[in-house]
């Protein structure tokens, strides 16, 4: 059940973090960047969520108790 859940999460990181690169490349992403020069906040919230969603699956798949 834990490895299921696991499994889950790791396709669900790496899902949200390429919406994060679809985001962070949008013509929108790239007019702030230029003009304002900080990133898309939007863009980094699901780079960090992805990022977090994926270890902590790896962590439910690897993790021996």
């Amino acid at each position: 059940m834990r490895k299921g859940i696991g499994v889950i999460c790791v396709v669900l990181g790496v899902l949200l973090m390429v919406k994060g690169h679809d985001v962070g490349l949008s013509l929108a992403s790239r007019m702030k960047v230029t003009f304002v020069g900080a990133p898309v906040n939007e863009a980094v919230k699901l780079y960090l969520t992805g990022i977090g969603t994926g270890l902590f699956g790896l962590l439910l798949i690897f993790w021996k108790k």
